[in-house]
């Protein structure tokens, strides 16, 4: 298991907001638990300091494009770029120095996933430097996919045919469980079972954490399958659930 760390910017500033709440015209829903003073590329050198390979990087809406730039001149090939990638874009943020890029939305339609632009995605950037999100909420028999900062349900639900079938398309897969993601209150352990019993590629669950207590309860229920990121609960984030020190020592015990 390995501590995959993050930068999530908004309005060109490294933030940490309830993933939950962003909208796309009604600002006033929006709920930031933490904004930065420090630079993006700030972040990514600390995380290059500790070797913390595989990191992401997720523009939250327009006039990310300078923040992402930065974060990635900060460790050219260390971290992965994700936030309103398309097939036009994808190779520019590759050159600029993402290691994969991260797309989601841009793969659905009407909300089903569109097997056409996500094989043309995969042949521009090559399986090896794509990653799929498969972000998903709860609903009614299943886990679904959301799009559109979260807002929209697609018709796609996890299951061990959709992760092993997409995995042929991909390097890896970054899951946010929405429904509890910048809470700080505890992770979605049925999700977390539920990716470990189907996990052929590496998978990063993201959401919920607040403590060390729910990494090692990741690493328990996810049978050491999963990677995980913690972002609100982080004191170089503002909180107080976890230290980033002793996330990073948690990463080097489990990978030494």
């Amino acid at each position: 298991m390995r501590f995959r760390p993050c930068i999530d910017l908004h309005d060109g500033r490294v933030k940490q907001i309830v993933g939950s709440t962003l909208q796309d015209a009604d600002s006033t829903t929006l709920q930031t638990n933490f904004s930065s003073d420090f630079l993006p590329s700030h972040y990514a050198r600390m995380y290059q300091r500790d070797n913390l390979v595989g990191g992401h990087v997720i523009m939250l809406g327009p006039g990310n494009e300078k923040a992402a730039a930065d974060a990635l001149a900060g460790w050219p090939g260390g971290l992965q770029l994700g936030g309103g990638i398309t097939l036009e874009n994808a190779g520019r943020w590759l050159d600029a120095g993402a290691s994969h890029v991260i797309v989601t939305s841009y793969v659905f339609h009407d909300g089903f996933l569109d097997d056409s632009r996500l094989e043309q995605l995969r042949r521009l950037t090559g399986r090896e430097r794509l990653v799929l999100d498969l972000s998903c909420r709860w609903r009614g028999d299943g886990y679904y996919v959301v799009t559109d900062r979260w807002q929209h349900f697609t018709e796609l639900r996890i299951s061990r045919f959709v992760l092993a079938e997409l995995a042929n398309s991909c390097d890896e897969f970054l899951i946010h469980a929405v429904d509890v993601e910048g809470q700080c209150m505890g992770v979605d352990k049925r999700l977390i079972e539920l990716l470990a019993a189907d996990a052929t590629i590496p998978i990063t669950y993201a959401g919920g954490v607040g403590s060390m207590a729910d990494m090692h309860l990741i690493r328990k229920v996810g049978q050491g399958k999963l990677d995980a990121t913690v972002g609100s609960a982080l004191d170089i984030f503002g909180g107080s659930g976890c230290s980033y020190d002793e996330v990073v020592a948690f990463h080097r015990q489990e990978n030494s």
